[in-house]
């Protein structure tokens, strides 16, 4: 239980702790954007120049930024209600597939003395065309223990396996769309955009779960290309400093920030006058090839190049914005505009997040009343093939008071 006047008191003893470090977030964004506005000015040969002999700068901007002279790209369009914009969005959607997919898991090993596992893929593909329907589906797994003990030349805890089977469970039905989609321009349809609810440029760094995200990661950015299908790592809420490092290579004399700033938050805050650097729905930002650390393997092998780049979009009025991780290879085929079109109209009909990752994420999630559906199976389960089967005392407890 928490207790109300205890949390007031120590709040209150730590006041100055709080101000400082919110004055310290100001003066870094003021000089941060000063940077990006520095950025905008220079030029873009010289730029290419500084950075081409450089390795784990962030961020290569896109030659985007030298057609434009801004890093910021506005939308431009704006609607008096939100009828306007859904006509907007339906005529951008009209005929148009897209498709997300999700993925939940459930792991029980520590409630009961029966290790087991299950995950479940969901996924929502919607051709938005009133003469054929969507598609909501889902694909169960369960885990036995060896699938969750076994052996190989990458160990790793159970959980972070069953976390791995998850991650790839969702990778290939994205393959599968990609696969479905492929020659959608012989056809003559329109362009069709899979949604991913993770980030292409995986931050993850537990040793053993790295490489097989990396790789299955790698291997869909590729597959992306081959069959010509875009692909957008979406991510909601992404604490990435590539954009940051960017700025601080390009001014390689300035001493680091020390305040806890990431490129969404420097990008969403207000300024002295009170304005924001990406001020407008639907504005975006050059977009950039990754130069991050530990991401060689995305890199082409011909230009240096990765394969991956990213923009931030101004999905909603006063929010920090997403951050979009797309295969280069649509930036370089010129869809990079139609891609963004896509997203901002997805994000106009789930009122600020793409409805087909709010479709997906809703088909795919396992509540706490399907955990008690699970836990009711297992023991049936176990009490039928005979096997020893029992819940902790301590989950019981948690069940009963929560």
């Amino acid at each position: 239980m928490l207790f109300r006047d205890k949390l007031d008191e120590q709040l209150r003893s730590k006041v100055e702790a709080f101000r400082r470090y919110d004055a310290g977030q100001v003066r870094d964004v003021s000089q941060y954007l000063a940077c990006i506005q520095r950025l905008e000015s220079g030029d873009y040969a010289d730029l290419t120049g500084r950075l081409s002999n450089l390795e784990n700068f962030g961020a290569f901007p896109a030659s985007e930024l030298s057609s434009a002279d801004s890093f910021k790209f506005s939308f431009g369009l704006s609607w008096e209600n939100h009828e306007q914009a859904r006509r907007w969005a339906g005529d951008i959607l009209e005929k148009r597939t897209t498709f997300a997919a999700d993925g939940s898991q459930i792991y029980v090993a520590k409630a009961t003395t029966l290790p087991a596992a299950a995950i479940q893929i969901g996924w929502f593909e919607n051709p938005h065309d009133l003469d054929t329907p969507y598609e909501k589906n889902t694909r169960f797994e369960i885990l036995s223990p060896d699938d969750l003990f076994k052996e190989d030349d990458d160990p790793m805890n159970p959980d972070i396996r069953v976390e791995e089977r998850r991650y790839l469970g969702e990778v290939a039905r994205v393959g599968d769309f990609l696969d479905k989609k492929r020659g959608w321009q012989i056809r003559g349809e329109r362009m069709p955009v899979a949604f991913f609810d993770n980030p292409l440029l995986v931050p993850f760094s537990q040793k053993g779960l790295q490489k097989s995200f990396l790789d299955a990661t790698v291997r869909l950015v590729q597959h992306s290309r081959e069959t010509g299908v875009p692909l957008v790592g979406y991510v909601d809420r992404s604490f990435s400093r590539d954009i940051l490092t960017l700025l601080e290579t390009f001014e390689s004399g300035r001493e680091p920030m020390l305040t806890a700033l990431y490129d969404a938050s420097v990008l969403n805050a207000r300024t002295s006058d009170g304005s924001r650097y990406l001020s407008d729905w639907g504005d975006r930002t050059c977009f950039c090839y990754s130069k991050r650390r530990g991401l060689d393997a995305f890199d082409d092998a011909a230009t240096g190049l990765s394969n991956v780049g990213f923009t931030y979009l101004q999905t909603t009025a006063d929010t920090p914005p997403a951050r979009l991780d797309i295969p280069a290879w649509v930036y370089e085929a010129g869809l990079l505009s139609e891609l963004v079109d896509v997203v901002r109209a997805e994000c106009v009909i789930g009122l600020g997040y793409p409805y087909a990752l709010e479709a997906a994420d809703q088909t795919a999630v396992i509540s706490g009343r399907d955990r008690e559906v699970f836990f009711r199976a297992l023991q049936e389960f176990a009490t039928r093939g005979k096997l020893d089967f029992s819940i902790g005392r301590k989950d019981e407890s948690k069940a009963r008071r929560r």
